[in-house]
């Protein structure tokens, strides 16, 4: 069959391209239904990367973020129209040691592969994970940023000693919310303490015990654990802080995304005998986890609806400009692609 794909050949430049797909092999077709923007796919088609990458990486279909129905699959594992959830990372390898989203010879969708900006996704059969029947479909397409939240606990959980009696989360954005979010869920009865910088996004924090701006942090405020989900540069002012207030041999959950090296006071870090461990991406297993916290706890997907910035019909390339534009101006929450092509 032939099948369109949307690929981001310059920045801010799409154009479709048709690939010859056969119907011979294994693999499961999905018809994507809803995606969602992310700050790489914006990285990309803006151009804030570096030629090199660019250079390597283009042409490429972006957004790794999305869920879709069955339309054909050759074995019968799932039945036509089943909702899905689409897990990006393609391992080719497989390691008794080292997990597939850490093998550096894993595939990822929109980073050097393409994503779903394309009619139908051909997928592993292992690679979906079948949705409730009852979740919202517009939070279910950043599923998949929820999974890398529910990766990180599930790993802080195997390192972290056990005193978890008070977590702070530096970050007031997306991944900041959804971790804050789950832990709350998780450990319901630890004081959850939310570090930002803009009171309208800690607002949105309702579940949290505290919220404190980074500047007005109070001097004797001392955290078992903490999480940073800031990312870029603010990354090391963050993570400078969490050493200067966790308690000793607690553990550090490195989660934003820097371009650029960071400076962190090593020193204090090996006064407290800290753990920091990074985390990245996610699994087939971190993605039914997630799905078994939307039904074991219902209220969790209404308290992601809030992240629903936008949501835009997708039926040309001049949609997908002006949705990806749309996002560059939203500062809080994700936008939502219904995907019409």
């Amino acid at each position: 069959m032939i099948n369109p794909i949307y690929r981001l050949v310059a920045p801010r430049r799409i154009e479709v391209s048709y690939d010859v797909r056969s119907l011979k092999d294994d693999r499961v077709i999905v018809r994507p239904t809803h995606l969602s923007i992310c700050h790489a796919d914006q990285r990309y088609f803006t151009g804030n990367r570096s030629a090199e990458a660019l250079a390597k990486k283009l042409p490429m279909a972006m957004i790794h973020e999305g869920i879709g129905k069955v339309v054909y699959d050759p074995a019968g594992r799932f039945k036509v129209g089943t909702k899905v959830a689409m897990v990006p990372n393609s391992p080719v390898d497989s390691d008794e040691i080292i997990g597939e989203n850490y093998l550096r010879t894993s595939r990822f969708r929109s980073s050097g592969y393409d994503g779903y900006m394309q009619d139908y996704a051909f997928m592993k059969a292992d690679r979906l994970v079948e949705l409730p029947g009852s979740i919202d479909e517009e939070v279910a397409a950043f599923t998949e940023l929820v999974s890398v939240a529910v990766h990180a606990i599930t790993r802080f959980d195997s390192i972290a000693h056990s005193r978890r009696e008070v977590f702070g989360i530096w970050g007031d954005g997306n991944l900041g919310f959804i971790t804050a979010l789950l832990l709350r869920k998780i450990y319901p009865k630890a004081r959850l303490i939310i570090f930002g910088k803009t009171q309208e996004k800690l607002d949105y924090f309702s579940f949290a015990s505290e919220v404190h701006h980074i500047e007005r942090i109070p001097r004797d405020m001392k955290l078992n654990h903490a999480f940073e989900c800031v990312g870029g540069i603010g990354s090391q002012y963050a993570v400078n802080q969490i050493i200067e207030h966790i308690d000793p041999e607690g553990t550090v959950a490195l989660l934003g995304v820097s371009e650029d090296h960071v400076a962190l006071n090593t020193r204090m870090i090996l006064e407290k005998g800290l753990r920091v461990y990074g985390s990245s991406r996610s699994t087939p297993a971190d993605f039914q986890k997630t799905m078994d916290l939307y039904e074991q706890y219902p209220d969790v997907p209404k308290y992601l609806a809030n992240l629903v910035s936008s949501v835009h019909d997708i039926r040309c390339i001049d949609d997908i400009y002006r949705a990806f534009e749309s996002d560059l101006t939203n500062g809080f929450g994700k936008t939502v692609l219904k995907w019409n092509m």
